[in-house]
């Protein structure tokens, strides 16, 4: 999010510089107030570009002049994963198609208010119905902490598999053979606490309540220290899982950086 502030700010500065004295303004005001992240993990949805009102917060780049009509596929973050500033307020946030085909139309609408100083992340879920042409989406809140423990990390399990039953996340240390708990069991469309654990490699895991056998799994995930990691359960939980997150409708585990 810095470096697309960063180089907004150069970009205009080259831009007023070559027409004159006159057309000097004043470009240091403060950046915007809140910030989100824009993911398609709606199972056989199209590529979108991501909305809020009527204004296109995400984009996809193009080499021949022309919008793209790729936007962001599915199991794809926008902006390159990066956050989007964005003025606090209240927005109708959605996912609109970017193909040719039926440009422009939105597939999932979420009223939102977004508060400054905060940070959030949207997302496509469940399973895209191909004859309304609509996907489910919700919106929450990523309230991590400045992190200046280095030895450490904050990672947290969000739900955006819509035939699954509630799951808990469980994070096994490769080294020490620690499992740990990463918050508590999570429903669909919605997202546990950020869980502080040990920097290290780990290997992943869902349980629904009771159950000793594993829904999901992912093996040899490094959490850095000093980093926040969100990780996501996508797919159709009656397809078969991948442990890569290769397939299109497989049920996998992603993990995204926050910060």
């Amino acid at each position: 999010m810095n470096r697309y502030r960063s180089l907004a700010a150069l970009l205009c500065v080259a831009a007023l510089a070559s027409c004159g004295k006159e057309a000097l303004q004043n470009i240091t005001g403060a950046p915007p107030g809140a910030s989100i992240k824009f993911f398609n993990f709606g199972v056989n949805a199209p590529g979108v570009n991501f909305y809020a009102n009527d204004t296109k917060v995400t984009a996809i780049s193009s080499t021949t002049g022309s919008e793209s009509t790729t936007g962001t596929a599915y199991g794809g973050v926008g902006n390159g994963g990066l956050y989007a500033g964005i003025v606090p307020g209240a927005y109708t946030l959605s996912g609109r198609i970017a193909a040719a085909t039926d440009k422009n139309l939105a597939i999932a609408n979420v009223p939102s208010t977004l508060v400054d100083g905060k940070y959030y992340s949207m997302y496509l879920s469940g399973i895209y119905d191909g004859t309304a042409k609509t996907v489910d989406a919700f919106v929450i809140e990523d309230p991590f902490v400045p992190q200046t423990d280095f030895t450490s990390t904050y990672v947290r399990f969000v739900n955006a598999i819509s035939n699954a039953n509630p799951m808990t996340l469980y994070a096994k240390n490769t080294v020490t053979l620690t499992e740990y708990p990463v918050g508590g069991e999570i429903a669909y469309k919605n997202g546990g606490a950020f869980t502080q654990l040990p920097s290290g490699v780990y290997d992943l895991s869902t349980r629904y309540s009771g159950s000793s056998t594993n829904v999901l799994t992912r093996p040899a995930v490094s959490f850095s220290g000093g980093r926040v990691y969100t990780i996501t359960a996508r797919g159709d939980i009656t397809v078969a899982p991948s442990t890569a997150c290769a397939a299109a409708n497989k049920t996998c585990l992603d993990n995204t950086t926050n910060r």
